[in-house]
């Protein structure tokens, strides 16, 4: 019986050291990822944002908008010099079901010819 005694003993210690040496395996992976998080850092200095770097940025953007309004009134401009027959228009509204605008707008887009127009609206 004593033997059994000291068997059962030594079967207990030594699943106390597989416990202790898994828990000392998860507190070493632990602590690496630890020591890894500590070498990374999320700080980055904050830089103060001139006013003339903002005035610049603005200029561009102005300078932009208004190249973009010029090219968009000359090409109004240009098409508006574009000859439409009324009956065309007429036509383009009845059928698409569309405002007079959008319809003389895309005839004249398409130069007056009514089959590209209704191609182009169809699509």
């Amino acid at each position: 019986m004593a033997t059994n005694d000291t068997q059962v003993e030594e079967a207990e210690v030594e699943d106390n050291d597989a416990e202790s040496e898994l828990k000392g395996k998860k507190v070493a992976k632990h602590d690496a990822g630890a020591a890894d998080l500590e070498k990374v850092t999320d700080y980055e200095e904050e830089k103060e944002i001139a006013s003339q770097d903002i005035q610049d940025a603005m200029r561009v953007v102005s300078d932009r908008q208004n190249k973009e309004a010029k090219a968009k009134h000359e090409k109004e401009k240009e098409l508006s010099k574009v000859k439409i027959n009324k009956d065309d228009v007429d036509y383009i509204v009845q059928e698409m079901e569309i405002s007079r605008t959008r319809a003389e707008h895309v005839l004249r887009e398409y130069k007056g010819n009514v089959v590209e127009a209704l191609v182009f609206l169809t699509n």
